[in-house]
């Protein structure tokens, strides 16, 4: 029972990896096939749709950060880890789930309108810009997922 806090604070670090994780492989698969089926007709348009496919990958790496910042705090890429209280580890469960959470569905969602833009890019590869506007809106909810966590985290006290 004394190491219970220890286990909620190490799956909350889980949740944000495998979640956001999960939803940036989703998304970058969806995007990728759409890459694929572009570059297979015109390979000089690799580099704009590669583009667009990596953008989904982010929500993973946010995912990542928040479970390196959870490790950190509970001491455990510092050589030991803290006394966690089965409170203090539930209160870091918490503040992982919203990047874990909408990672997945963002990732995902992202990846779908990634795969849309490719569209874009097939047919008027001019318009790179205003076809990276619309899975790159989609990255904002992941970013206010990411600082909501970062800042939730960071405030518990141990």
């Amino acid at each position: 029972m004394s190491q219970l806090g220890i286990v909620y604070a190490l799956l909350g670090a889980a949740v944000a990896v495998f979640l956001s994780g999960a939803g940036s492989a989703l998304g970058v698969g969806v995007a990728g096939q759409a890459a694929s089926g572009v570059v297979s007709e015109d390979p000089s348009k690799f580099a704009k749709v590669l583009i667009l496919q990596l953008l989904p990958g982010t929500q993973g790496l946010y995912g990542l950060i928040i479970g390196f910042v959870t490790l950190s705090k509970i001491g455990l890429l510092g050589g030991g880890a803290a006394e966690v209280s089965v409170q203090t580890g539930l209160l870091i469960l918490a503040a992982c789930l919203p990047i874990g959470i909408v990672g997945l569905i963002s990732g995902r969602s992202q990846g779908k309108t990634a795969a849309a833009a490719i569209g874009i890019i097939a047919k008027k590869p001019d318009q790179f810009g205003k076809a990276m506007l619309f899975p790159a809106m989609v990255e904002t909810y992941a970013i206010l997922a990411l600082l909501i966590s970062f800042l939730a985290v960071s405030a518990i006290q141990i």
